[in-house]
This record gives structure tokens, sequence and C-alpha cells, in this order.
């Protein structure tokens, strides 16, 4: 890993991810010992910069991996225990704390029911009478499969333990101690509005800020830059008081066979392993590693429910010079469209040509024409008054596109909703 970035070296970083994630906004922040080193902030909607909150999504499963090996060093549980000597009512067998830990255990990814991070949730009554083996999909140990399900599991095993709920464990155990002020169950008065970005348009639509229930322990908090490197600080021992160093490395180290331990994901940047964990939510995606040795590692926060590979985010931040995600030196800022003309709507979305596949899509203030298979751009086009389109580039440059109801045509090109049939 090379040396710390500058803020100004990070905030062109942050524009490369920005732009390529097509992000309304991103913030960042590397960091040595839970302490920021540089910052930046990129998008629209962010007075705040880097101190707007945002949700953090799986992040959250962290904490709960931490209350539970608290309870571990404790003596008050043993990772080997069934999930049920904790919890009877749940109807899984075999099911180990550790296994559900490392997503080993083979149950479900998702409970029962709507989609639950897109819906205010029930009580862990209703989740456990929901849920059981009827959604397995491998037998215990088997492999890897990440589920989400099983943190609402851990989740409710240690409010059993405390006697009080999950959140009231995570503010008294972990965010108090640590003075961790700007992360909660509920979105602070500076936060992110989540969105989801339309893909042929580039325009904003809101997400959901919806309250998990029983399922907050896989995804529910919001948290800031600063508050989430403070949070390294536990991830690597730097807080005995809260987590010892041993149990800190214990969590740290592969359990899974899949670069999965104790709640912690391990990714590779440069020449060290980073632990830490990527979130999803509706309208949020957000990144946070660390080099356990040293402590430096970055965080990245943004609020599009797509973005790039969260697991990447770290290398560039901290290495952007040898893991730029667009071939430009210094990309620009993407900005999200405004109204989007009725011409630009009748445009965009899938086209063919015989049976080659081209997406149209609006970029700012011209449509893009790319193939679908691999991307690659084939024209442009800019409207023009009368509704038709004159080709910019490639092909068609120079030519005039008219766009109807199930075809549009340029010259003799003529490019349909659905393919060809045999012989046309």
């Amino acid at each position: 890993m090379t040396s710390s970035p500058s803020s100004v070296e990070l905030a062109a970083r942050l524009t490369a991810i920005q732009a390529a994630g097509r992000l309304p906004s991103v913030v960042a922040g590397v960091f040595a010992d839970g302490e920021l080193t540089a910052t930046a902030a990129v998008g629209t909607g962010i007075e705040d910069g880097v101190m707007s909150a945002y949700r953090v999504g799986s992040i959250t499963k962290t904490l709960t991996a931490v209350l539970i090996l608290r309870l571990r060093d404790e003596g008050r549980l043993r990772l080997s225990d069934d999930v049920r000597d904790h919890v009877p009512e749940a109807r899984f067998h075999g099911v180990r704390l550790a296994d559900l830990l490392t997503h080993t255990s083979g149950i479900a990814s998702e409970p029962v029911g709507p989609w639950w991070e897109r819906h205010d949730g029930g009580d862990a009554a209703a989740l456990l009478a929901a849920n059981g083996e009827q959604g397995r999909v491998a037998a215990v140990g088997e492999r890897f499969h990440y589920s989400n399900l099983g943190y609402g599991l851990l989740g409710e095993v240690v409010a059993r333990l405390r006697g009080a709920s999950w959140w009231q464990a995570v503010e008294e155990e972990l965010l108090t101690p640590l003075g961790m002020t700007r992360t909660g169950y509920h979105p602070p008065a500076r936060h992110a509005r989540g969105h989801s970005v339309v893909h042929v348009t580039g325009e904003l639509t809101r997400e959901p800020h919806a309250d998990t229930g029983a399922m907050a322990p896989a995804g529910q908090l919001w948290s800031t830059v600063a508050d989430m490197a403070r949070w390294t600080r536990v991830l690597t021992g730097r807080e005995p008081d809260v987590l010892s160093r041993s149990t800190a490395a214990e969590m740290a180290r592969d359990h899974s066979g899949a670069g999965y331990g104790w709640g912690l994901r391990i990714t590779r940047a440069g020449e060290r392993d980073l632990v830490g964990h990527t979130g999803s939510m509706p309208g949020f995606q957000a990144s946070l590693f660390v080099d356990p040795v040293s402590g430096r590692g970055a965080v990245a926060l943004a609020n599009s429910t797509v973005g790039p590979p969260s697991d990447q985010v770290p290398a560039l931040l901290l290495d952007g010079h040898d893991h730029r995600p667009t071939s430009d030196a210094a990309a620009e800022r993407w900005e999200p469209s405004g109204e989007v003309p009725a011409p630009v709507l009748a445009a965009v979305g899938l086209w063919f040509w015989g049976n080659t596949a081209l997406l149209f899509t609006w970029r700012a203030d011209r449509l893009v024409a790319t193939t679908l298979h691999d991307g690659a751009e084939q024209y442009t086009f800019t409207p023009l008054p009368d509704g038709t389109w004159r080709g910019l580039s490639g092909y068609h440059h120079g030519e005039r596109l008219v766009v109807g109801t199930d075809t549009m045509e340029c010259a003799t090109f003529v490019y349909t909703r659905t393919p060809y049939p045999d012989g046309a």
C-alpha cells in the first residue's frame, strides 16, 4: 500500500468513482488508527459534506458480530452453540452461531415476505414464525451462502441474553463508549436522501428509508465517515475495553473458506489484506475496510442503490493511480438528469438492428447508443427542434434519426423494439 493520499488526491479518485458509478453523491475518508487523515465529498445535495449521515447497510453486521463475540468472551455463549439453545423458537436444524456469523449455515439469504430492505419490518416473533428449514439452500457447512436472515437471528440472540433490544445493546456497549454520536438507528437531521438512478435517463427516484424491525441487525444503521473510521479501532483490536485484540484478530481470519471471518469480509489492496464490510440498502452503498496491522484504511458512503463494486473501493481510494476505474486521468463529475424531454423518453431503451441489441441512453445532453453485449459506444445523437435527432459520431455522424412508436430510422437503418422476424 502506498502512502496515504492527500485530500486533493482523494477528491480526484473519488470523482472518478462518482462518475463511473453515477452516484448522486459520495463522501469518503482515509484514516489511520481511527482518525481521518483526508476527506472528500463529491456530488449534489451534500451541503454538510462528510458530516452528512448515510445508511451503511451490512456494515451493521460487524456491530452485531462484535456483540456476539463480547457475549462469548463473557462466557455467556459458545460459538458452537445451536441457535435454538438461545432462541428455542428458531425453526432451523443443527445451525450453530458460528455458522450464522460466517454465512455457512445454508439457510435462505432473505426472510420470507416482501423485500425486507424496502418495507417496515415486524418483530422477532413474526420473523421466527415465518422462517425455517423450508428456505434452506445448502447443508450446514457445505458452502458460503450469504444470509441476511442469519444476522436477524444473531440479533435476537443478543437481545435474549442481554434482556434488552439489539439496538439498546448497540448503543450502550458500542456507540456510547466509542463516542460514535452520529451513528443511529434512524437518520439524523443531517442525512443524505437515498436515491435510485434510472438507467436509461440518469434521473433520480427516491428510495424508502424503512425501519427493518427484527432484520435491523443485518443492515439498519446510519452513520458518517468519521464514526465509521472510529469503528475500525474496534475491528483492529485498538479498543480493548470494547473488544480484546485477540478476539479482533479471530474475527479477521477466514472462517468460511470464502474470504469471510466472523462478521468481516477480507479483501486485498496492494500488498495488504484488509478487513471490513460492504453495505447496500435501497438508495445507499457503503464500503469500510482497514489494514488490521497498520490501522490504515478507507471508508466511502454513497446515496445510490447501485454503484461500483464496494469491495474494490478501498483500493481505488488508497492506491488510486493503480486502480483508476476510468481511462481519464481527471474524470468529470457525473450529474443526474433534470426533467427529461418527451422526445428523449421515446428514444431511450433497448432497440434492435436485426438481432443486434443496442441500448440507447440519455447522458446529460445527448443520446448514446451502446451495444448490449459489451457496452461499446456506437453512436451519439443530439436533439433537434423538430423532435428528430442528428448524429454526432460513429457511422451515423451527420445523419438524421427519426423516432416512431415501434421503430426508429436513420438512413436505411431501421431499429425495432423486438428483433426482426426471420426473413425480414
